[in-house]
């Protein structure tokens, strides 16, 4: 390793003028004494020069190591939906306008006012039934029974009877007047004659005395 002593800055010059006038001196000696062809031969030979170069600087200390980058996931991104392509337009035709048509029709006939036909005659009422002998409107006659309650109370008495004959047949037989006793028997009595066909409707009436024998 090879030590360099810097000198202050006046030794430098002052050695420096020291050789230059030494080289000069040389240089007319040698020019003297014939020896500047030697020197002329020997200063076309390739002179080897070293160059002292100033020793570098301590290298600096070494960095730190880096820091582990922990690089951060990227979120995941989700597919973006398609994109929104709208329907196709479809035409609208127009509806045609309507067809306005006005039917004229001519303002109808007064109507003829006729007199109103005069009201049919009622009917005539029906005629009332004729009153007539039981006797004779009913020859064939069922005698009524006399009750048992009757003959255990010794009930007597007289009941009237009427009778609706309608085609010689009796079919409504009315109590007019007497004990109730006797109701059902005069009833079934009556309603058991056989009558004469007159070809009209008839009343007849009829009295039941009922009495006990001693």
């Amino acid at each position: 390793m090879e030590l360099s002593y810097e000198h202050p800055p006046s030794s430098r010059r002052f050695a420096g003028l020291i050789a230059v006038v030494a080289l000069h001196a040389f240089l007319v000696y040698a020019l003297v004494s014939g020896l500047a062809r030697e020197v002329v031969e020997i200063v076309k030979k390739p002179l080897e020069t070293k160059i002292i170069t100033e020793l570098p600087p301590p290298p600096p200390p070494p960095p730190p190591p880096p820091k582990e980058i922990v690089k951060a996931q990227a979120p995941k991104v989700e597919a973006p939906p398609p994109p929104f392509v709208p329907p196709p337009e479809v035409p609208v035709a127009a509806a045609p306008a309507p067809v306005i048509t006005v039917d004229v029709t001519p303002p109808p006939a007064e109507p003829k006012i006729e007199p109103a036909p005069p009201p049919a005659p009622a009917p005539a009422p029906p005629a009332p039934p004729a009153r007539s002998d039981i006797g004779v409107a009913c020859p064939t006659q069922v005698q009524p029974t006399m009750p048992l309650k009757a003959v255990q109370e010794r009930i007597t008495g007289v009941v009237r009877a009427q009778a609706r004959i309608t085609g010689g047949v009796v079919k409504e037989v009315t109590i007019l007047s007497g004990n109730r006793v006797f109701y059902n028997v005069v009833r079934n009595a009556m309603l058991a004659y056989k009558c004469t066909d007159t070809g009209q409707e008839m009343i007849a009436t009829q009295e039941f005395n009922f009495k006990l024998d001693d």
